[in-house]
C-alpha cells in the first residue's frame, strides 16, 4: 500500500474523554453556518413562503422587537418547525434564529441530542437542558420510533420548564420529492405538544441546483499518494484508517464523542472500504459521516466507492433517509478539494 497504516495518525487511535460541559459546549451551529444570519438568507422571489419564513423566524428569535414568543408575558407557541424540501435554506434560517436570539441557547442535530440523552440519562439530560431558554434541533428524525418518542417526551418536559424550540425536518437530500414535507408526520410524532408548535412551510427549489453526486469515489494508490503529498504541503492535518478497523473502533466509542474523534482534522483517508451489510455498523458510520460533514472535512478512500457503500437492502429499509443523506454528504466530502 502506497499510504501505509501508521505513517499518519488514525481516528482509531483516538479515545477521547468528554465532560458534560464539553458535550454541551459543542452544541453550536457547524462551521458552514457560523456566519448564517437572516440578512444573508436570499429568498427566491418566486416563492412567497420564503419571505414569510424569514419574518416568522425573526419574530420568533427577536421578542424585544416583536413583543413576542420569548417575552415573559407571551403565551405563544412552544416552538417553530421549519418544513420544506432540501436546499430551501431551513438550516440557514435555524442557525439565524440561534444567532439572533440573545438568551442561553443550544444548537445541534437530532442525533446530537439523542446522543446526549444516551450519555447523561434522561433525567440528567432534562436537568441540564432546562437551564437553557432556546434549543434548536436540526433534522428532527422521524424514522426511529424509539428515538422520536424519547425526543417528544424531552420537548414536553422542557417546555413545562419554559424552554422554547426551533426545529427542521430530516428531508433527505435526494428523495426526489418523496416525503418532501414532513409537517404532518412531525405533528403526529410530537402529538403531546404539536398544537404548541408554529409550522412554517418553506416552498422552493434546491438553491444549489446540483444533482446528487453518486459518481465513484475510490482512488488508486498512486492518486491517493499524490493527494496526500499535496495535503502535507499545505500542512493540513490528516488521519489514515483501515475501514474495518475504524468500524470496530466506532463500536467502542459513544456517538456523542464522534465530534471529538475528528477534532482539529482537515482530512480523513479510509483504506480498503467494503460494502456495508451490518445495519448497526452502518448507522454508526452514518453518525460519523454527519460529524465529518459538519466539520467540513475532506474525505478520500480506496476500495469500494463510498457513495455506494450501503447495501440495496439498507437503502430500501426503515433507515433509508439516513443512508440517502449520508450518501449525499459522502459525495460532497469526497469532492472537497481540501
Amino acid at each position: 500500500m502506497a499510504i501505509a497504516i501508521g505513517k499518519y495518525p488514525s481516528i482509531s487511535g483516538r479515545n477521547p474523554s468528554v465532560t458534560t460541559a464539553q458535550l454541551l459546549g459543542q452544541l453550536v451551529p457547524p462551521r458552514e453556518f457560523i456566519n448564517a444570519r437572516f440578512d444573508t438568507y436570499i429568498p427566491d422571489s418566486r416563492f412567497e413562503s420564503q419571505i414569510k419564513a424569514i419574518d416568522a423566524c425573526r419574530a420568533f428569535a427577536n421578542p424585544a422587537k416583536t413583543g413576542g414568543l420569548f417575552s415573559k408575558k407571551a403565551a405563544g407557541p412552544a416552538g417553530v418547525y421549519l418544513d420544506g424540501g432540501f436546499g430551501v435554506g431551513k438550516t440557514h434560517l435555524l442557525a439565524s434564529v440561534w444567532h439572533e436570539f440573545k438568551g442561553k441557547k443550544l444548537f445541534g442535530s437530532f442525533l446530537a441530542f439523542t446522543g446526549l440523552i444516551g450519555v447523561l440519562g434522561f433525567a440528567n439530560a432534562v436537568a441540564h437542558l432546562s437551564g437553557y431558554e432556546l434549543i434548536c434541533i436540526d433534522e428532527f428524525e422521524l424514522d426511529d420510533p424509539g428515538d422520536t418518542m424519547m425526543m417528544s417526551r424531552l420537548l414536553s418536559e422542557l417546555n413545562l420548564k419554559g424552554v422554547k424550540f426551533a426545529a427542521t425536518s430530516n428531508t433527505p437530500p435526494n428523495a426526489l420529492g418523496q416525503g418532501r414535507f414532513a409537517a404532518a408526520d412531525f405533528a403526529r410524532e410530537i402529538s403531546a405538544m404539536a398544537d404548541r408548535f408554529q409550522i412554517v412551510t418553506i416552498d422552493g427549489e434546491d438553491y444549489r441546483h446540483r444533482p446528487v453526486d453518486n459518481s465513484p469515489t475510490s482512488l488508486s494508490e498512486s492518486d491517493l499518494e499524490s493527494w496526500m503529498a499535496a495535503q502535507d504541503g499545505k500542512k493540513r492535518s490528516s488521519t489514515v484508517d483501515d475501514f474495518a478497523t475504524l468500524l470496530k473502533h466506532l463500536s467502542t466509542i459513544h456517538p456523542s464523542k464522534y465530534l471529538q474523534l475528528l477534532a482539529d482534522l482537515d482530512n480523513v483517508v479510509l483504506l480498503n472500504v467494503t460494502l456495508l451489510y451490518d445495519q448497526v455498523a452502518a448507522l454508526r458510520f452514518v453518525a460519523l459521516v454527519d460529524r465529518m460533514y459538519e466539520s467540513q472535512i475532506a474525505l478520500r478512500n480506496t476500495g469500494h466507492s463510498l457513495t455506494s457503500v450501503f447495501s440495496d437492502e439498507m437503502l430500501g429499509g426503515a433507515y433509508k433517509k439516513k443512508y440517502l443523506r449520508a450518501v449525499s454528504r459522502l459525495g460532497a466530502m469526497c469532492s472537497n478539494q481540501g
